[in-house]
């Protein structure tokens, strides 16, 4: 029988240490340099928010620096040893954990951040459940989902052939149906897009059109 967390874990396991040679810059210039600044026009500095799928706790770390009270969370072991030696210095927590099951209580948080994970669980609505039962009433998630021209998608493609893979082809417009169907309201969006697209083209493009075209959307939504 296949077990979908257990080989995504294993998978995250297998990568951490390339991951942990180039989050830096991801978050620093690259594909997920404006998040936090997203979450800075929405989430109230001081806010306990949960970092969903830390990996090797830079996000979490940015979180922290923007005066946040953060802590992290990653279904890969090496990913949390990886956060845990970055915490020595920092006042952060880390902790290995599922998405399908937090370790966390019911209106716990004021905050999530969840970038790149929805589609690496097996169930996407099963997980946003979960990632609403620990937020408080009216607390913001950011979610960043795949967009069509991310090459991370082509962990999926195997399923073409009948195999099983760990990695879902959920579309922006997909989630966000998903989001307003579950008791979220959307606040805002913003697409990441790839060296080439010229945003000031795209920005005059429906949103669907935008979301196409994207790398990476971001969603940043209140819990009704």
């Amino acid at each position: 029988m296949f077990k979908w967390h257990e080989q995504a874990q294993q998978t995250w396991d297998k990568g951490a240490e390339n991951w942990h040679k180039s989050s830096k810059s991801m978050w620093e210039t690259g594909s997920r340099s404006t998040i936090i600044p997203l979450m800075q026009q929405f989430v109230p500095v001081g806010s306990y928010v949960l970092d969903v799928g830390c990996g090797d706790g830079y996000g979490t770390y940015k979180l922290h620096r923007a005066g946040y009270a953060a802590v992290g969370i990653d279904l890969s072991e090496r990913m949390i040893a990886f956060a845990k030696k970055r915490a020595k210095d920092e006042k952060l927590s880390f902790q290995q954990a599922d998405l399908k099951a937090l370790p966390f209580a019911d209106n716990n948080f004021d905050a999530v951040m969840v970038v790149n994970v929805l589609e690496w669980t097996e169930n996407p609505w099963q997980a946003l459940l979960e990632i609403t039962r620990v937020l408080k009433p009216h607390g913001k998630v950011c979610i960043a989902i795949l967009g069509p021209t991310a090459a991370p998608r082509s962990h999926s493609y195997r399923r073409l052939y009948g195999d099983h893979v760990v990695c879902n082809t959920m579309m922006p417009w997909e989630f966000k149906k998903l989001a307003q169907e579950n008791g979220f309201d959307v606040l805002a969006g913003q697409g990441v897009y790839k060296r080439g697209v010229l945003e000031k083209e795209v920005n005059q493009l429906p949103e669907e059109l935008q979301q196409a075209l994207s790398f990476l959307w971001l969603f940043m939504l209140e819990k009704q």
